[in-house]
């Protein structure tokens, strides 16, 4: 105890006088001052030299000492501790009061006060804000919030469509879905051709003046809008149930088939092939349209795509230098006279047309991809036999005779035994796949053979395929003047269509020679019936002009 009192007496600033305790005052705490008197702290040191004569002797000794001291020691002891313990109190209280000064803890607390009360009433103004803001937003986005959910970036879902399973009756539907929807675009060009081509007089002369009439006086855009209304207004009328007709040319209705609900598998086949037929054509026609544009602009054609180029500058400057009105005018008057006067004379004179009609030269000179890809081959193979020509033959046999046309196993009269005029038409000069039936023979080596068929302008040659040697004695050659009979053939009848082969009739066999699955028979067919019947007529005019032979 003794010395957790030294250790609270020497907690504070070291003082070297104390009161002395006679003259200490025995008030409270309050009454202590910093005027009292001190007196040198010797005493106080004696005492405790008294209490602890050893000084840090054993512990033993302690109890005897206390014991044998006097209650007046033990009073001043106890006085002693009161007088450190007062001066402890005092000295603690002037920090307290310095501190208080110094950091003004009132006037903080009053400060902090006002702070409390600002915040209460920020807070009140806040919520009374976001209140009115709430039912300002709730009231915009009631106004506006389908509208602005519109405008919310969201990644874009790759879905995927799943795809039908072919269906021949599908497939039939489809096409004529489409027909169906394509109708007012084809009958509208039809009625355009009709009025270009004065189909009804009296129609196309109003059509004309009063066309003249408004780009005169620079009304063609509202003669156009005005068209579209009144289309719009008796669509609607259709549309209500009345019998309306406004076409220049009478419009054919076909008669339509009810859909078959059972077809038998010839039918369904048939059918299949008569669609793909359809598709493919119109499919054909799309790309040589596509074709033809790419090749346009790509300079294929570099005198074609010049005309364009020029056209477009010409027009490019006309434009800057011309006033717009000067210049609408002039494109209204020339659009009116080429459709109405210069198409109708292109259209009734068609060399005029294939000498000066410059949109139909450019459009029909412009190759596509299959034309140009033939025209380079055929360009490469003139080359090559050029050249072959000229080192085996010297110069100017291949000017007088012409192109040897060569087959896969040599030239063309070496393997028919032909002589060098021959050649193949211009339509089959790569010849048609096909296979030769000859019913005379019975061994199935010689009664089916796969080949190429050629025709020139006096015969009919087949090619096998299995003939090594260049002329061979698989190889067929019929001359067109002793054919007597040219018909489309099917050879099995169980499958559906016209068939895909041609019958040959000639004196030279007991049985009509079959060429058949020939992919391109009608083609085929054509050309070998356009030439039969060219030899049959010069055979005739021959035969009127020398009648005693």
């Amino acid at each position: 105890m003794l010395k957790r009192l030294d250790k609270i007496r020497f907690r504070g600033p070291k003082r070297d006088e104390f009161l002395d305790p006679a003259e200490s005052p025995n008030a409270s705490d309050s009454e202590c001052n910093d005027d009292v008197p001190v007196k040198h702290r010797s005493s106080i040191k004696e005492t405790e030299e008294q209490r602890d004569p050893a000084g840090s002797g054993t512990m033993s000794a302690a109890p005897i000492q206390d014991y044998k001291m006097s209650d007046a020691d033990r009073l001043n002891e106890v006085k002693g501790h009161l007088e450190i313990a007062l001066l402890e109190k005092h000295f603690l209280q002037e920090e307290l009061r310095k501190l208080r000064e110094e950091t003004n803890v009132e006037t903080l607390k009053q400060e902090l006060e006002k702070e409390k009360s600002k915040r209460v009433d920020l807070e009140q103004k806040m919520n009374e804000i976001l209140r009115s803001s709430s039912r300002l937003w709730k009231w915009l986005y009631e106004r506006f919030g389908v509208y602005i959910e519109d405008f919310r970036f969201q990644p874009e879902e790759n879905t995927v469509e799943t795809e039908e399973p072919l269906s021949a009756k599908r497939l039939t539907e489809n096409m004529r879905r489409l027909k169906r929807g394509a109708k007012p675009v084809t009958n509208f060009m039809r009625n355009l051709s009709a009025l270009s081509s004065c189909h009804s007089v009296y129609t196309s002369a109003i059509a004309f003046i009063i066309y003249m009439n408004a780009a005169w006086h620079g009304w063609v855009i509202p003669m156009f809008l005005f068209l579209a209304i009144l289309r719009l207004s008796l669509n609607y009328l259709i549309a209500k149930g009345w019998r309306i007709q406004w076409s220049i040319v009478p419009e054919v209705s076909e008669p339509v088939e009810p859909p078959k609900e059972d077809l038998t598998v010839s039918e369904k086949f048939q059918l299949v092939l008569d669609v793909a037929q359809k598709a493919q054509n119109l499919f054909g026609k799309m790309a040589d349209v596509l074709e033809k544009i790419k090749n346009l602009f790509m300079w294929v054609q570099p005198e074609i795509t010049q005309k364009l180029y020029v056209g477009l500058w010409v027009a490019f400057i006309t434009s800057c230098l011309l006033p717009y009105k000067l210049l609408g005018f002039m494109i209204g008057v020339y659009a009116g006279i080429k459709f109405f006067i210069i198409d109708f004379i292109f259209k009734s004179c068609p060399k005029l047309r294939d000498k000066y009609d410059t949109p139909y030269i450019v459009w029909t000179n412009l190759p596509t991809d299959p034309q140009l890809k033939e025209r380079n081959n055929a360009t490469l193979s003139r080359r090559v036999s050029e050249t072959s020509a000229g080192m085996s033959c010297g110069i100017g046999r291949e000017d007088e005779s012409g192109r040897a046309y060569n087959t896969k196993r040599g030239p063309f009269h070496e393997v028919f035994n032909l002589s060098e005029n021959e050649r193949p038409l211009p339509v089959c000069e790569n010849g048609w796949r096909c296979c030769l039936i000859n019913r005379d023979r019975k061994m199935p080596t010689d009664y089916i053979r796969n080949g190429v068929l050629y025709v020139t302008e006096n015969y009919l040659c087949f090619e096998s395929s299995s003939s090594r040697a260049t002329s061979s004695k698989k190889n067929k050659v019929i001359k067109l003047q002793d054919i007597t009979d040219i018909q489309k053939y099917k050879v099995l009848s169980v499958l559906p269509g016209s068939g895909m082969g041609i019958s040959i009739t000639a004196p030279s066999t007991l049985k009509p020679l079959v060429f058949g699955a020939m992919i391109h028979r009608d083609e085929a067919f054509d050309a070998i019936q356009t030439q039969y019947m060219k030899i049959l007529n010069s055979t005739a005019a021959t035969t009127v002009t020398n009648p005693e032979t």
